[in-house]
């Protein structure tokens, strides 16, 4: 397969008139058009597949306590349709027997070489119920030793486990167990002050989960945790649906960080259906304008795809597409760990790419050398 596109973001910057040329599934060659006959003309762009470390459904499917391998199956295949190539399902606050049956799903589905699982994202339960957000506060509790043994055994099992905690539900030493077990620990969903935050980073903690959402805000002489991540180094996620940050907002934050931010869907069931509602722990959220919320309008996860996060950030915040198109894809691979598979077009690399149109919306994507 020759695959000329009228541009090529290759995972670090735009390029026009190359071609890339598969082979089973593989990246043969990435070169100058001119020098291989033939060919696929693709108007639009060409870029590395999308990557999102915060999807809690798809398809009419959560990710819940009833979630098995095939349902893990079912979500990571509608997520390819819209152009995440590879993904982190996302368990929200739930029962710990709810999170042992997720995590072994997520160690079968791995195991199973699911296409397109990467590992599994635990938002919750120990969180701060003053930030629950759409979270379930009677479910919300801080970290005992039993489950600090299971998530350690969990991040040892796993591709990549992500841990949404609050500093004030989890320890100093906590933290730094299930760093030194290999989760990536995200700070979100906290009231936490700016100090406490940066004690937290210090442990081992190195992501913050949707920026500015659910957490302790900037203030003059009280930065809190969104200070902390300004000021700091960690990685974070955002929702660039131009609902859950104003657009001025993600452009103040996105000069302050030069490096490390990244977009989550932060999607939900609805995600690749036309339905508008569906039940979260028996309540009843609705879909409507572009948004997701319970019945008292509370943000409950976003209608979003990366696709359309990567628009939101070049034709309302003013982000050139290169860093928004690597928000999408190389950044998030590399936080993972799989920088080395993923979020670059090059010679070697998987052909997990994404047909995006000169309007920027999703034109195709092609997984493993295959298009959908």
């Amino acid at each position: 397969m020759i695959l000329k596109p009228q541009r090529l973001f290759d995972g670090a910057a735009i390029r026009e008139g190359m071609a890339v040329v598969v082979t089973g599934g593989r990246i043969d060659a990435v070169v100058a058009a001119e020098e291989v006959p033939g060919g696929t003309a693709l108007p639009g762009l060409l870029a590395p597949g999308f990557i999102d470390l915060q999807v809690n459904g798809s398809a009419g499917w959560m990710v819940d306590g009833t979630t098995d391998v095939a349902a893990l199956r079912e979500i990571c295949a509608a997520q390819a349709r819209l152009g995440a190539v590879g993904i982190l399902p996302t368990l929200i606050t739930d029962t710990p027997e709810a999170t042992a049956q997720v995590i072994a799903a997520g160690i079968a589905a791995a195991r199973a070489g699911v296409p397109g699982f990467l590992g599994l994202h635990l938002e919750g339960p120990h969180l701060d119920p003053r930030r629950k957000g759409a979270h379930d506060a009677g479910l919300i509790r801080p970290m005992g030793e039993d489950d600090l043994a299971r998530l350690c055994a969990a991040a040892r099992e796993l591709p990549v486990l992500m841990l949404t905690v609050a500093p004030e539900a989890v320890t100093p030493a906590q933290i730094a167990a299930l760093a030194a077990a290999g989760a990536i620990v995200s700070l979100g969903h906290s009231d936490c002050s700016f100090e406490v935050a940066q004690a937290a980073f210090a442990a081992g903690a190195r992501c913050a989960t949707h920026l500015f959402n659910a957490m302790s805000q900037i203030g003059n002489r009280a930065p809190g945790l969104a200070g902390a991540v300004l000021a700091g180094d960690c990685a974070a996620g955002l929702i660039a649906d131009g609902v859950h940050v104003h657009p001025a907002v993600m452009r103040l934050a996105l000069a302050a960080r030069p490096e490390g931010v990244f977009l989550v869907s932060d999607c939900m069931a609805v995600a690749g259906t036309e339905a508008t509602e569906f039940r979260l722990g028996g309540r009843r959220i609705l879909r409507r304008d572009g948004r997701l919320t319970l019945e008292d309008g509370t943000l409950a996860g976003a209608d979003l795809t990366l696709p359309r996060a990567v628009r939101v950030l070049v034709e309302q915040v003013g982000v050139p597409e290169t860093r928004a198109l690597a928000m999408a894809s190389r950044v998030p691979a590399e936080l993972i760990g799989m920088g080395d598979r993923f979020g670059r077009i090059a010679e070697g690399r998987r052909a997990d790419l994404v047909h995006l149109g000169a309007d920027g919306a999703l034109a195709g994507v092609c997984l493993d050398g295959r298009w959908l």
